[in-house]
């Protein structure tokens, strides 16, 4: 059975939005006269947020000077979002299946709230996301479990009834810290080093359509 309430990270959980997130740096790293980044060294952190993906791309910068392009940063992403995003093979049949159980799901992520509203626009997803927080919809973000209590009391569903999804190790420690069950979502963006393993997560799913495997999305 399906828990009443399944949450999940949106970047590198549900959607794939890699590309559109390097044209965005390309975009703004020809304008400052910069080398272009690719998309191989890119992708592994597009979970750590924008000032990962700045670290990367513009690495000879100091941190002052990459924190100033954060913001022309999002705002070239935010014009062309949803060019080439789109979920990830397997995510719709899984939201399907949880629509189909009675249950309900939404969003948690880090990226900015404005941005997050965007994307699930552009998906088609905005009335069957039943909550949506962004990381600064609240003074903490993951891995803290503000926003994971916040979703659930938005909802009148207990923690203890959730499951959360995410392929970034702040995402299992913030269902931990929340009391929800926590699933890693192998398929998404991480760097070479990171062993899943060592996150501790209830269940580790290799696939999108794992997450239908019995029990998997099943409450505690």
């Amino acid at each position: 059975m399906i828990a009443p309430l399944v949450l999940f990270d949106l970047d590198g959980t549900l959607v794939d939005s890699a590309v559109d997130l390097l044209n965005a740096l390309n975009t703004l790293a020809a304008r400052e006269g910069h080398a272009p980044a690719t998309l191989e060294a890119i992708r592994p952190v597009v979970s750590k947020g924008a000032r990962a993906m700045l670290a990367v791309a513009f690495a000879d910068l100091d941190e002052d000077a990459r924190e100033a392009l954060r913001q022309p940063f999002l705002d070239t992403y935010a014009a062309a979002i949803s060019a080439h995003s789109t979920p990830f093979d397997g995510v719709e049949p899984v939201l399907a299946a949880i629509e189909a159980a009675g249950a309900r799901w939404g969003i948690v992520s880090n990226k900015p709230h404005y941005l997050a509203v965007d994307v699930v626009a552009a998906m088609g997803w905005n009335a069957r996301c039943a909550v949506l927080l962004g990381g600064d919809s609240l003074p903490r973000r993951k891995p803290d479990p503000d926003q994971l209590f916040a979703a659930a009391d938005a909802l009148q569903i207990s923690p203890s009834e959730c499951v959360y999804v995410g392929d970034d190790e702040r995402d299992i420690v913030a269902a931990q810290r929340a009391g929800m069950k926590s699933v890693a979502a192998l398929w998404g963006y991480r760097l070479d080093h990171e062993d899943p393993q060592t996150w501790a997560a209830d269940v580790m799913v290799e696939l999108p359509a794992g997450l239908l495997a019995p029990g998997v999305l099943a409450r505690r």
